[in-house]
């Protein structure tokens, strides 16, 4: 029986103090881990600075991302902001990793929004130099779009032989890839090539059970060693979706990303869920859910 976790995305605060208070009330609540987004718009916290903080609030709370964007930095700088944010939270770091989607991002800072073939390459690519210089020793590396000669990178993390590592994942490549590297694989929405939103083609039972099945073939004999994780977009009662967020849960009611109902209904479907496909790490996507999902937490943290 897989255990039940819980994190919720927190994405920023009025002050330092709020921030901790935010971080530590997660904590008293039963929540497994505090996320940041990475997004260069819209109202959120630089994720490293963000964790660092909320790591320095709490003792058993972890902290992640939802996810670092590739794109955004070359992995040896984030293999050296993640070891070091490892050291400091005790080994509390969770690095969450994609590909880098969202348009206005790119727009916005003036950066080549590359077609997703070549992002999940980068990404992939990205993933094994992070894992090199998180080992012990020089690492060197020779590939199509990173190049690293004889680096050895001080400190090293404190999780061995790295931290846990979760890769979000809505498309049939992401999935495989994920399946293959990650130690947490976070079933999303897929999104269009373009980076302008959420794909209608995907959606709804039917999808979502496929992407199951995609990461245990893809996974093989690994499969029982990775946690299946989801976003939850709407809960207790059906909200306005927000709007800078590029979620979509109209067509998601029949999967874990939306629970409707009461306390007993929505525990019950996350029973479901873990029993029955093997779901068992669910984040709060909107703060405005935590008065509803955190009494759910509270029941179900650790069962």
């Amino acid at each position: 029986m897989r255990r039940f976790r819980f994190g919720a995305v927190i994405r920023q605060a009025e002050s330092g103090k709020e921030w901790a208070e935010k971080a530590r009330r997660l904590e008293g609540s039963g929540f497994d881990v505090l996320l940041a987004p990475d997004h260069l718009v819209g109202p959120r916290f630089a994720p490293v600075a963000a964790l660092t903080a909320a790591a320095c609030a709490t003792t058993r709370l972890r902290v992640g991302t939802l996810v670092f964007a590739n794109d955004f930095r070359h992995p040896a700088v984030l293999a050296k902001e993640t070891a070091t944010l490892d050291l400091l939270s005790d080994g509390r770091l969770e690095v969450g990793l994609g590909t880098g989607w969202m348009a206005g991002d790119y727009v916005s800072a003036g950066l080549p929004l590359d077609p997703p073939g070549v992002r999940v390459e980068r990404l992939a690519e990205a993933l094994a130099v992070l894992r090199g210089l998180w080992g012990d020793g020089p690492f060197t590396f020779e590939g199509a779009h990173y190049r690293v000669r004889g680096l050895d990178q001080r400190p090293k993390p404190v999780s061995r032989p790295h931290p846990r590592l979760l890769l979000g994942a809505g498309g049939p490549r992401m999935l495989r890839l994920a399946a293959r590297e990650a130690d947490v694989v976070h079933l999303t929405t897929r999104v269009r090539g373009d980076g302008s939103g959420p794909d209608e083609r995907d959606g709804g039972l039917a999808a979502y059970l496929d992407k199951l099945r995609t990461v245990r073939e893809a996974a093989g004999d690994r499969y029982e060693r990775l946690e299946l994780g989801t976003s939850v977009l709407q809960a207790g009662e059906r909200r306005a979706e927000e709007a800078w967020s590029a979620a979509a849960s109209a067509r998601l009611e029949d999967t874990p990303q939306v629970l409707l109902g009461t306390r007993r209904d929505i525990a019950d479907r996350l029973r479901h869920w873990r029993d029955a496909h093997d779901v068992s790490y669910f984040v709060v996507h909107h703060e405005r859910d935590l008065g509803v999902l955190t009494p759910v937490v509270e029941e179900l943290a650790g069962a």
